[in-house]
């Protein structure tokens, strides 16, 4: 956005600055948990209108067309809503004094780097410490799988996917919607990946009403899955423990055989640094999926694979953010000349 729409952010800073600072923030704070006690967090407010509309219009008694049409509206009007509070807010933050102090905190906010890494070591704690229960117990923050069908293995392996599809999700995605559109393209970017996460399931309530807004978040996700990808191949390549040409050659073989679009990428690259094999079959609310490995390496995954997938992790979060950097000197470069 900032070169092609003229945006050049506040008067104290550009708003790829404002981005560093906020991945900065996030990093080191997280969720801003005691704040978010006493105030809504923007994603929980999010997932209210959502909810309101999903109660009001996904009726049971209303046609299958009639559902899809009625989601259709839903996912659009929600999305432009969430844009618009976003130009509204971006304008703020360049006339109120001050005014780009709300711009970062809302774009920390919406960042997950820190929060995504705690509920995942949370997991390798847990089973280290207290077993296979507690295992099981912390990942539930993480998954929808049934985790009382779930060993050692199977609890560090959901742990490793989820890292790996969250670092594209809830890390690149909302990073490369601001870089492109601004704070607009931020909250449009989390509107699409709340509503996918609330109604975009294949159940027979939603597979109709949640069409689009699974459709929507395939393609917003598109570009961002395969930065990921590219990230931890990158990560991988200055850790000594990884292995980043199995990476890529995991990558190029298995993304694609993921159920979905999207995931494959990042979680194939982690599977191959990694030596690891990932997704699989597993159960959902008492059914077994037969999804094909990704990987040729262990499916037991332990504790300490788990540590060493989140080594790999902070690393490629420093190459997201060494992205943006590059990015901003590019552009400092071209306005310069210009």
């Amino acid at each position: 956005m900032f070169l092609l729409f003229d945006y050049t952010g506040t008067d104290v800073f550009d708003p790829l600055v404002l981005l560093l600072a906020a991945m900065a923030i996030d990093a080191y704070l997280g969720e801003f948990g005691p704040v978010f006690r006493l105030l809504p967090h923007p994603v929980v407010l999010m997932g209210h209108a959502i909810g309101d509309a999903d109660g009001r219009l996904n009726r049971p008694e209303r046609s299958p067309t009639d559902r899809r049409i009625r989601g259709v509206v839903t996912a659009v009007g929600l999305i432009a809503a969430a844009a618009g509070i976003g130009v509204a807010v971006q304008w703020f933050a360049t006339q109120a004094p001050a005014g780009w102090v709300l711009e970062l905190l809302l774009v920390a906010v919406m960042l997950a780097q820190k929060s995504l890494y705690d509920h995942v070591r949370d997991v390798a704690v847990a089973v280290e410490r207290h077993g296979l229960d507690a295992g099981r117990k912390a990942i539930r923050h993480l998954c929808g799988r049934d985790p009382e069908t779930l060993d050692q293995g199977g609890i560090g392996r959901a742990a490793i996917e989820s890292l790996a599809e969250n670092f594209s999700d809830g890390v690149v995605a909302p990073i490369f919607w601001y870089v492109v559109f601004g704070l607009p393209g931020l909250l449009a970017y989390k509107m699409i990946n709340t509503l996918d996460s609330m109604i975009g399931h294949k159940t027979e309530r939603h597979q109709d009403f949640g069409w689009a807004a699974a459709r929507i978040d395939d393609v917003a996700n598109w570009i961002p899955a395969r930065l990921s990808g590219a990230l931890i191949i990158g990560a991988a390549a200055t850790l000594r423990f990884a292995r980043w040409r199995e990476a890529v050659r995991i990558l190029r073989r298995d993304a694609r055989r993921h159920r979905s679009p999207n995931a494959g990428w990042p979680e194939a690259a982690t599977a191959g640094a990694l030596g690891l094999a990932l997704s699989g079959p597993r159960y959902y609310h008492g059914h077994e999926t037969h999804e094909p490995w990704v990987g040729d390496g262990r499916a037991g995954v332990r504790p300490k694979d788990i540590r060493r997938a989140l080594r790999l992790y902070v690393r490629a979060c420093l190459g997201g953010g060494l992205a943006v950097a590059v990015v901003l000197v590019v552009k400092l470069a071209v306005v310069g000349a210009g």
